[in-house]
């Protein structure tokens, strides 16, 4: 049952972190593959890579390693092309990696997914990570067919600024043909999460292993993740009393009362 004075009509996911705890063990491991691969002595410790974090988009994240510890080629144009040389190589490696079983979908995922699908929820990808790499996540976990559980599909390559910028949201909007306030984002990072509100779309928080004690601001709720109704601001109804994971009816509440977005440390 939808909640009252709710008009959610699409859900919006973020993918890495989101859908699926990608980073460490997926695109980390991918990333340091493919140095390896290409010859180069680089490595980035989980630690790196959290910090790394902060810098949307794979590619950017090679180019301002190279800039900050100054290695790589001395020409800025050289470091391009080794930049979109090692992605490439990384881009490769990670859909390898995703074959696997050692990146499942987050707890709670896949039942949010299916309950959404079955209520007439549309869904929608608005990711930095590069097709190529969404396409791999979405063909080991849901198929062949998997892609076509999001209609609208916003990666890296088609938007001029990436998160935190509000591009790649507005443009999910615009196709989507709604606006802000009939959709809700689900996001795990700040930047992601600061690139939704700048599109005047409302925002859940379902932390990451990254990003699990940074303060987030103006979001709707904020919580451990989809697999449990307890530990999330504003608390769930009956979360106390019993546990199961986060419904579509939960997101119609927080999105019913959208308007007591809060700052959460």
């Amino acid at each position: 049952m939808r909640a009252a004075n709710s008009n959610l009509k699409a859900l919006l996911w973020d993918v890495d972190g989101t859908l699926a705890e990608t980073e460490r063990d997926g695109h980390l491991l991918a990333f340091n593959q493919a140095f390896e691969a290409c010859g180069l002595p680089w490595r980035w410790s989980t630690e790196q890579y959290g910090d790394l974090l902060r810098i949307t988009g794979g590619r950017e994240r090679i180019l301002h390693d190279m800039a900050q510890h100054r290695r790589g080629p001395a020409l800025v144009g050289e470091r391009e092309v080794l930049a979109r040389q090692l992605h490439g190589e990384k881009n490769r490696r990670y859909a390898e990696i995703v074959e696997g079983p050692g990146l499942p979908w987050r707890e709670g995922v896949i039942e949010l997914l299916t309950e959404c699908r079955e209520q007439g929820i549309v869904l929608a990808i608005v990711t930095t990570t590069s097709r190529v790499n969404l396409q791999a996540l979405l063909r080991a976990r849901l198929g062949r067919d998997g892609s076509q559980w999001f209609p609208v599909q916003v990666c890296g390559e088609d938007v001029a600024s990436k998160k935190p910028d509000p591009e790649a949201y507005q443009r999910a909007l615009r196709e989507l043909r709604i606006g802000p306030l009939q959709a809700l984002a689900i996001e795990d990072s700040p930047g992601g999460a600061a690139s939704a509100r700048a599109a005047n779309v409302p925002v859940i928080v379902a932390r990451s292993r990254y990003f699990a004690d940074v303060p987030f601001e103006g979001v709707t709720a904020i919580g451990p993740g989809l697999h449990t109704r307890r530990g999330w601001l504003p608390a769930l109804p009956g979360a106390t009393s019993g546990d199961g994971p986060v419904t579509l009816s939960d997101l119609m509440c927080w999105h019913a009362a959208m308007d007591t977005v809060s700052h959460y440390p």
